[in-house]
């Protein structure tokens, strides 16, 4: 699919023609530079790789330095491939802005969630924990519970929720709508919530 990559400003709420109160996600969508075009030729498969946000040299290597320089860019901190611009639609070098979008369309975005560390069975499932603090029970009101049969099968089965590692992970967006196009700005302004905290990297596909 065709897109970009951007960042997460923030959320905001607009008014639409009928005085409706709509919550909405502020992105910014490039600008974006081609830094390689992938050929089924050369490369095996057929791609169009993008960078975004500027990079220090220093933080740079040299084999990342050379990639750049081929590009006729600066360094670039996200690099993300696309597969749906077709042979030739674009160049090494080219910088690709919102104005591959429409308004009032539909576009896709993935994000990173927040990551929330290790975390028990009550936050990250959603467990009731055993409820009332009588009868003797102590320090258990957030543990898990039983984990399943003693003798057999003597071990705890694939898929049982447990305490583990919550969030940042890539979550996969569908069908939000443009509300606006702030091309000055290089802003998108769609509607709902978008996964990530502010400043995190999005993909916007269309």
């Amino acid at each position: 699919m065709q897109g970009l990559i951007g960042k997460k400003i923030g959320m905001t709420s607009v008014f639409d023609e009928a005085g409706k109160n709509i919550p909405c996600t502020v992105l910014q969508a490039g600008p974006c530079v081609v830094t390689q075009v992938k050929t089924i030729e050369k490369d095996g498969y057929s791609a169009v790789q993008l960078g975004f946000d500027e990079k220090k040299e220093k933080h740079t290597t040299k084999a990342e330095m050379g990639h750049f320089r081929k590009a006729g860019t600066t360094p670039k901190r996200k690099l993300i491939e696309f597969d749906g611009f077709a042979e030739g639609q674009v160049k090494e070098g080219e910088v690709l802005t919102t104005e591959l979008f429409i308004a009032d369309n539909w576009v896709d975005v993935r994000g990173w969630s927040k990551g929330k560390g290790f975390q028990g069975v009550v936050k990250r499932h959603g467990f009731g924990g055993v409820g009332g603090q009588t009868h003797g029970q102590h320090n258990r009101g957030r543990a898990p519970g039983s984990l399943g049969a003693s003798s057999f099968p003597s071990r705890v089965l694939p898929g049982m929720r447990m305490a583990g590692r919550m969030g940042g992970v890539k979550v996969y967006s569908e069908s939000k709508r443009v509300i606006r196009i702030m091309p000055e700005s290089n802003l998108l302004i769609v509607k709902g919530s978008v996964p990530g905290p502010k400043g995190g990297y999005v993909i916007i596909t269309k």
